[in-house]
């Protein structure tokens, strides 16, 4: 992941500041030689520090680009509140470190993990999950990530029973489980949340320069709220779709562009608003080609 672009001086010298801040050798977490990348304690520094370095890039080459606004998808908000300024790099990563120890604690301590539900009868679908809680077993929402598509989370036996109801009374197109080590964003994470909470007082957050759509708020983050919102993040709903959406309604936004590895957040735009322009950057030639049509654009 990103090891094309480490030949970028600016891109590496964001790698190197990172792991200075996290503890972490993020070149060799990005190179993923050695399962590095299957980790959490690993993956957030690591894709942040690769979002933000491919930011930095465009910063110094295409300064002219217009941002409208910035949103992330659950770590994404990290890259965000780095790139809008509210936080600087070596402290939006240090805290990232921690958040991801924290969040790996919770995932090792009970066996869960996540569900997509894709195309779903929401309102069914949430009564399988109120009627599990109920029962006492932990099925949640975790992600809202589009009108086409709803994550869920729980421990591992509870989620499946919720996706087999799903599936047997056609309530979505398709319900699967995901490989993922850990149900985040639902209560199941309430031990990192409260870790976070403490870690987050000697943190100080500036007004961001650019607006930064919470997954938790759907609102524009501002400075003396941070705090509180990011804390509530880990074991709270996303709902990116609706960032997505307030963008277009508030920001005119009409086109996005996706930093970090696969097009997912790219897809769901799609399935937001048909109507954007959608761009993408994880390669050195993505970059390349990006930068391109953006100065020959502004030439034209």
């Amino acid at each position: 992941m990103g090891i094309d672009l480490l030949a970028d001086p600016l891109f590496l010298k964001t790698v190197k500041t990172a792991s200075e801040a996290s503890g972490l050798d993020i070149e060799t977490i990005l190179r993923g030689e050695n399962g590095e990348l299957d980790q959490t304690i690993n993956v957030q520094p690591a894709l942040v520090t690769f979002s933000y370095g491919i930011y930095r890039m465009l910063q110094r080459d295409v300064p002219e680009l217009p941002i409208a606004a910035m949103a992330g998808l659950s770590l994404g908000e990290y890259a965000a509140l780095i790139a809008s300024q509210a936080i600087d790099l070596t402290a939006g990563i240090s805290l990232l470190a921690d958040r991801a120890k924290y969040m790996q604690a919770d995932a090792d301590a009970v066996t869960s993990t996540m569900a997509a539900i894709v195309k779903p009868n929401l309102p069914e679908v949430l009564a399988i999950c109120e009627a599990s809680q109920k029962n006492g077993q932990p099925v949640y929402v975790a992600n809202y990530n589009s009108p086409s598509q709803v994550v869920l989370g729980g421990t591992l036996p509870n989620l499946q029973v919720a996706v087999d109801q799903i599936t047997a009374n056609g309530y979505a197109k398709k319900a699967v489980i995901l490989k993922v080590n850990g149900a985040f964003h639902t209560p199941l994470f309430n031990g990192a949340r409260a870790k976070m909470h403490d870690r987050l007082q000697s943190v100080d957050f500036k007004e961001p320069v650019v607006p930064m759509i919470s997954n938790t708020t759907v609102q524009p983050l501002h400075a003396d709220e941070i705090k509180a919102v990011m804390e509530r993040q880990l074991a709270v709903p996303t709902h990116f779709g609706e960032d997505l959406q307030y963008m277009i309604d508030h920001q005119g936004v009409d086109a996005t562009l996706e930093i970090g590895p696969g097009k997912t957040l790219s897809q769901f735009a799609k399935q937001v608003d048909r109507g954007l322009t959608r761009y993408h950057i994880e390669t050195l030639a993505d970059y390349q080609e990006f930068v391109k049509e953006i100065q020959n654009g502004t030439q034209g």
